[in-house]
């Protein structure tokens, strides 16, 4: 099986008959693959340690969907604080516009998860079991034998084995690692929902990894294409020195000797991981991995020529023009960076370990007792705990006359983890005290951490004018 020559007219892992080509991408070592290597064991490692670092006594990263809290680096919100879901999510959006706005793709090439799992984890597999990239390809043009059946079975069977292992690591997200232990020390059907999710997420691992692979950035993944979007003629991204490089051809000893310094020699596009040759322009399926760079500079380095022939620029640098850095959308990136950022810190401060909700009950919006001599107003408390442990409040009434009282809750109550308690709570003003309608305040403070909460209402009754004590009389 021989090395498919890309071209600019169709996507190289695609057959004219729409099937599925496999690449090979060759091997390569040099000053960015030792990075990204390094950088994306630190990722695994992350990815594999958050569940076992604790934080306020919960994992640093524990999505607990059974009790409904969500701990994050020693942070916990309630389902009712998903709100700020928007920030994160928008925030994360924006830093990657930004990103890409000045770099380029480099995302995908270094820190995509997927990639990452998939260069740095199944293609190591791959290239340990089957060989470099030429014995790869004449393996699988082989005919099936005790050796390649042996290959086969390994390789597959190592891949099965970790996307198991990356799905129950997904899994302790959700419900931490001690009760993954001990459901994993159980029957499946004990725990038929935990069960059904990990063995879908190997099976989906697995044949993305397995079979689909490049083609998930290709074909699926959305940001290859607004890349275009995104990116400029000022964007820094892998490009080929198009005016050094061509002609292509060899010089000397009965070479071209008006020939660039690319010698085609196809390593390039022997180490690329989406089927592309790099000296064809930008393209959608350049993940900017720097394997070209890397293999590039090799040559150059062999051939006692200048590296850098492949490289990390911008286009107009590659054309021999000045990079201009800041630009419009650079300005608007920051400016809509710097808006999420203040909105957060803003919406942050506003984070309560409860969640108190007070509004007026339904029907007469008061209520004139004459045998007390005093108006009343009815009000629903809604109040819930988003802690994981005991809280005691204490509800104070703010702004109120003299007289006036507020029933219901007791002044200082407790609720446990997560508790919520809906009550009723009457205020009433004294006839003597009542001067109209007028702006209160009741106050809810939380122990331990001295936080409160206010709300605003205002007591409502009749005109004091219509209240003479004749009215008032039983």
């Amino acid at each position: 099986m021989s090395l498919k020559l890309p071209s600019i007219d169709e996507v190289t892992t695609i057959n004219r008959d729409g099937s599925h080509y496999f690449l090979h991408p060759a091997d390569v070592s040099g000053r960015f693959t030792v990075a990204r290597r390094v950088f994306a064991l630190l990722l695994i490692g992350l990815y594999a340690a958050l569940p076992w670092i604790s934080v306020n006594g919960f994992p640093a990263v524990f999505l607990d969907v059974r009790q409904r809290s969500f701990h994050l680096f020693g942070f916990t919100f309630a389902p009712q604080d998903l709100w700020l879901g928007f920030f994160a999510i928008t925030g994360l959006g924006f830093s990657l516009f930004y990103a890409t706005a000045l770099f380029g793709r480099l995302w995908c090439g270094w820190a995509c998860p997927y990639t990452v799992f998939l260069e740095h984890v199944y293609r190591r597999v791959e290239r340990w079991i089957d060989g470099d990239a030429p014995e790869r390809r004449r393996l699988e043009a082989a005919p099936w034998t005790p050796k390649k059946t042996l290959r086969r079975v390994a390789k597959h069977g190592l891949y099965g084995a970790i996307s198991l292992i990356i799905a129950h690591v997904f899994m302790s997200y959700f419900v931490s690692l001690p009760r993954l232990w001990s459901m994993m020390a159980d029957r499946p059907g004990d725990h038929l929902l935990a069960f059904g999710i990990v063995m879908f997420l190997t099976f989906a691992l697995y044949g993305a990894f397995a079979w689909f692979r490049e083609q998930f950035c290709i074909i699926l993944c959305p940001y290859g294409r607004i890349q275009s979007a995104l990116t400029d003629e000022n964007t820094m991204v892998i490009g080929y020195d198009t005016v050094r490089g061509e002609p292509r051809g060899v010089r000397g000893r009965g070479g071209s000797t008006g020939a660039g310094d690319c010698i085609n020699c196809l390593r390039c596009v022997q180490v690329c991981p989406t089927g592309i040759d790099i000296r064809n322009g930008l393209q959608l399926e350049c993940v900017g991995c720097a394997n070209c760079v890397d293999a590039c500079d090799a040559v150059m380095q062999r051939l006692g020529r200048p590296t850098g022939l492949v490289r990390y620029a911008s286009m107009n640098a590659l054309a021999g023009k000045p990079t201009a850095w800041l630009r419009p959308r650079v300005y608007l990136y920051t400016a809509l960076l710097i808006m999420g950022l203040l909105a957060l810190g803003f919406s942050l401060t506003r984070l309560r370990p409860f969640q108190l909700t007070f509004v007026r009950l339904p029907g007469a919006a008061y209520y004139v007792d004459p045998s007390n001599n005093v108006i009343r107003n009815q009000f629903q408390v809604r109040l819930i705990n988003k802690r994981m442990q005991p809280q005691t409040f204490v509800i104070t009434l703010e702004g109120a006359p003299a007289g006036t009282t507020l029933s219901g809750p007791e002044p200082h109550f407790q609720l446990g983890p997560q508790e919520q308690r809906i009550v009723v709570t009457t205020v009433e003003i004294p006839r003597a005290s009542y001067r109209g309608h007028q702006p209160l305040a009741l106050r809810i403070t939380s122990e331990p951490g001295a936080q409160s909460s206010v709300k605003k209402f205002e007591f409502t009754g009749p005109d004091p004018r219509l209240l003479d004590e004749s009215f008032l009389q039983p």
